[in-house]
């Protein structure tokens, strides 16, 4: 089997199991789970770190450049590795969702729309969950709910930062670079996006404009030879 085939057989059943975790790991965090629920939900987030780490595993072995692909593919490797960003998965069904749009300028706004829709809200929502159980139950700490989480999360991610919450832990302040580097390259996907879409439109508005006017010269230049073959058998 190739690598090409194994991530075409396994694009949705980890999309599935990225939708599994985010239940879990949401369910965990905001329903501060003790007990049987919290074994439960522990157990349903190691299942799907198994699943992800065998995927890895297969890809990795799949691979013609194995070194290559390791190094090229390190945020599948921090998918693996971080518990808190497999909820990313989920940014492929919004890339296949794209796929379905179907003329080009409706593709095109579709693309970008659905991008920073599903990855500003993936991005927020991991983000508040992550800071939520980093920050809830230390001392000194602001983020106790979940509401003050998401409220953090846009904050950061608008560059705003009014202050009012801010994470006091290790981790929690590492959540919010992640997610300040995520929002940067939120931001730079979309703004290259454009770009490109404005280059390519601009170039073919050109070749449009160059042929309309190949096509006037040439209508002129077939009337102006009427008109001297009017003149000439006039003078004869």
């Amino acid at each position: 089997m190739t690598l090409e085939r194994w991530r075409h057989l396994t694009e949705w059943p980890l999309t599935a199991a990225a939708a599994v975790f985010l239940f879990a790991y949401a369910w965990e965090v905001i329903g501060d789970l003790h007990g049987l629920p919290l074994v439960v939900a522990e157990t349903i987030i190691w299942v799907t770190w198994c699943v992800f780490l065998l995927d890895y595993g297969v890809c990795l072995a799949l691979a013609p450049h194995r070194w290559r692909w390791f190094y090229t593919h390190l945020f599948d490797l921090a998918i693996v590795v971080l518990p808190m960003l497999r909820p990313l998965r989920l940014l492929r069904l919004v890339t296949i969702l794209a796929i379905l749009q179907r003329s080009a300028g409706t593709a095109f706004r579709g693309r970008v729309l659905v991008y920073v829709a599903g990855a500003g809200t993936l991005l927020v929502f991991t983000a508040a969950l992550a800071a939520l159980d980093a920050e809830r139950g230390v001392r000194h700490a602001h983020i106790e709910t979940f509401p003050q989480a998401v409220w953090w999360a846009f904050e950061t991610i608008s560059t705003v930062g009014y202050g009012d919450y801010t994470p006091v832990t290790e981790v929690g302040r590492l959540v919010a670079v992640g997610l300040m580097i995520g929002e940067i390259g939120t931001l730079g996907i979309v703004t290259a996006t454009l770009a490109s879409w404005i280059v390519d439109r601009v170039a073919q508005t050109e070749i449009d404009t160059r042929s309309a006017t190949r096509g006037q010269i040439r209508e002129l230049s077939a009337q102006v030879a009427e008109l001297k073959a009017l003149l000439e058998r006039k003078s004869a």
